[in-house]
C-alpha cells in the first residue's frame, strides 16, 4: 500500500518540489493550495500522467473548518495518512518592526503558526497508534530567520518560525510513543517566489555573498532534506532540525 502524504502550500517553490520528489519515491499525495489553482492543477496533471495518485484540495490552513474538511477528504480518498509537510507560509512586505501593525502580525501568525498547529493536530488524530493509526512523520518548515531574526525585513516572520521550532520540539516529545516523529527543516536563502511577496524578488542574489557557499539554494535541495525526514532512513530522528542554508 502506498504511503499517503499531505503537503500544504504545494503549488510552488519548496512545496511543489517536495511533491515531485515524493511522487517519484512512491507516495500518494494530497496537495493543498489556496490561490494558485492553475499552478496546482498543472502539477497534479504532470504527476498523474506519470501514474501517480494525486488529489488537490483548496483550503486556508489558518481556518479550522477548512483544515478539517481537507482531512475528511484525505480519509475518504486514501483511508489513512502517513506524512505531513507543514509548508504553507506567507510573508508581508519588508518593514522595521516599529512600522508593523497588530493586524499584520495576526495574519503572519494565523497562517504560519496556527495553520501548522491545525494541520499537525488533525494528522496526529489519524496517525496515532493509540487511535489505531499506523504512525507517521511530520516535517515542519521553519527558517533560518528564526535564528537570525530578519531585522529590518521580517521580524514577525522570524518570530513565527521561532514558534514553529518550539512546537516541533514539544510535539516530538508528546507523540514519540504514538509512532509519530516530528522534525523541522530550516531553509536559508532559497530561490522561491516568496521573496517577491515580501517586495524584493532579487533578495537572494543581493544577500548570497553572506553565505559561506556564495550562492542561494534551490527548492529541490530543501525537498531532499524533507524527504529524508519523512523516510525510514531517519527512523530514530525526532525533535531535530536540518539547516539547509549553505552554512549561513
Amino acid at each position: 500500500m502506498l504511503k499517503v502524504l499531505l503537503i500544504t502550500g504545494a503549488s510552488r517553490g519548496i512545496g511543489a518540489e517536495t511533491a515531485r520528489l515524493a511522487a517519484e519515491r512512491g507516495y500518494a499525495l494530497c496537495l493543498n493550495y489556496l490561490h494558485s489553482k492553475q499552478a496546482i492543477e498543472k502539477l497534479r496533471e504532470s504527476l498523474a500522467s506519470a501514474g501517480h495518485h494525486v488529489i488537490t484540495f483548496k483550503a486556508n490552513v489558518g481556518v479550522e473548518s477548512e483544515v478539517m474538511a481537507m482531512y475528511q477528504a484525505i480519509e475518504r480518498e486514501f483511508g489513512r495518512i502517513d506524512g505531513l509537510v507543514n509548508n504553507a507560509g506567507i510573508l508581508e512586505p519588508q518593514s522595521d518592526l516599529v512600522d508593523m501593525s497588530p493586524e499584520r502580525w495576526q495574519r503572519i501568525l494565523q497562517i504560519n503558526v496556527i495553520g501548522s498547529f491545525l494541520c499537525a493536530r488533525e494528522a496526529i488524530k489519524l496517525m496515532s497508534t493509540r487511535n489505531g493509526g499506523h504512525g507517521g512523520s511530520i516535517v515542519n518548515l521553519s527558517s533560518r530567520a528564526a535564528d537570525l531574526g530578519a531585522p529590518h525585513e521580517y521580524v514577525d516572520y522570524a518570530a513565527a518560525k521561532g514558534a514553529i521550532d518550539a512546537m516541533t520540539l514539544g510535539l516530538a516529545k508528546e507523540v514519540g510513543d504514538q509512532g509519530i516523529r516530528v522534525n523541522a527543516v530550516k531553509p536559508g536563502l532559497i530561490y522561491t517566489d516568496i521573496h517577491a511577496d515580501g517586495g524584493e524578488a532579487g533578495r537572494v542574489d543581493r544577500l548570497k555573498s553572506s553565505v559561506p557557499m556564495l550562492r542561494g539554494g534551490l527548492p529541490v535541495e530543501v525537498a531532499e532534506a524533507i524527504l529524508w525526514l519523512l523516510s525510514e532512513a531517519s527512523a530514530y530522528t525526532s525533535g531535530s532540525f536540518i539547516d539547509v542554508s549553505g552554512g549561513r
